[in-house]
């Protein structure tokens, strides 16, 4: 499986990463015809993707960006996903591992809805000198597959975060990882199965994150308004657009409740017809989950 475009390995041949870096949400090796599934979508998805699912039509976790649902779109936990068995060719899950408390269970279930995939996520080393309050593993490659370490809380190590703090993070942050950002990434393309160890898989890393308030008024300056231009066009020019108008999300779905694969639509809710259970549709998003802070009304 090609791991990068031509594009990238020209730019990368020239010494030019930041924009092989950028490039690399244009790449998704696969046919046109393959069904493209994107976990955690949030506000900027993939252009391949031809469905996007997401736990929160917003989140602090993603600093309380707008979901976009250009696209078929469901809201659902990537640890129980409402899709059939192997009902996807591929699946994209980027910067969404790292946040889930429970790795096994999450990686289970992308092999379970999809033939094959992409995972990317911050690198252990990256992570523990400059941790996220909301990330909960640390992730990296070996061996041509990945290492797992759960996090007892967000900071692993504050010695080595302050001292970071206090000698490296200025120039590592603002010059280090924009020149060089593979260097602190992982990128894990799988076929078939999605080779993983978590190396200590009894630590109990679902701990409540560090609260951080939401501002009163979210900054869209012009920098934000020609950034959000610009990646709507992208999506625009590189997406399915066409061929995701008629997409069936029924014919996809499966009941999260009890597994049923009969659901109707009855206005807007989604009735499993085993079970009788409803699941909301409000701005013809699906919420396949039940209701939680931020997400949207049933």
């Amino acid at each position: 499986m090609k791991t990068c475009s031509r594009l990238m390995r020209f730019f990368n041949l020239i010494g030019q990463e930041k924009i092989a870096w950028s490039l690399r949400r244009l790449h998704c090796p696969v046919d046109r015809a393959a069904l493209v599934l994107e976990v955690g979508s949030g506000g900027n998805p993939y252009p391949r993707a031809n469905v996007l699912l997401d736990a929160y039509q917003e989140t602090r976790e993603r600093h309380w960006e707008p979901l976009v649902h250009d696209r078929p779109t469901v809201l659902a936990f990537g640890e129980k996903l409402p899709f059939r068995d192997k009902a996807f060719d591929f699946v994209i899950a980027a910067h969404v591992l790292e946040h889930t408390p429970d790795p096994q269970k999450f990686l289970a279930e992308l092999q379970r809805v999809a033939y094959a995939g992409y995972i990317e996520t911050p690198d252990a080393f990256m992570e523990r000198i400059n941790p996220y309050k909301d990330h909960r593993l640390e992730v990296t490659l070996r061996d041509d597959g990945l290492v797992i370490r759960k996090k007892l809380a967000w900071v692993v190590d504050a010695e080595l975060v302050e001292l970071y703090e206090q000698r490296a993070k200025l120039i590592v942050s603002q010059k280090l990882i924009p020149e060089h950002p593979a260097d602190f990434h992982i990128r894990y393309y799988w076929k078939d199965k999605i080779n993983f160890l978590v190396i200590n898989s009894a630590v109990d890393s679902s701990w409540n994150p560090v609260d951080i308030q939401r501002p009163n008024e979210l900054v869209d300056g012009i920098k934000q308004t020609v950034r959000t231009g610009l990646l709507t066009f992208i999506r625009l020019i590189f997406s399915q657009s066409r061929r995701n108008k008629h997409i069936d999300l029924l014919e996809l779905l499966l009941c999260p409740k009890c597994r049923g694969e009969k659901l109707v639509r009855q206005k807007d809710q989604i009735v499993c017809e085993g079970c009788k259970t409803s699941y909301g549709v409000k701005q013809n998003v699906f919420v396949m989950q039940p209701r939680e802070p931020g997400m949207l009304e049933q």
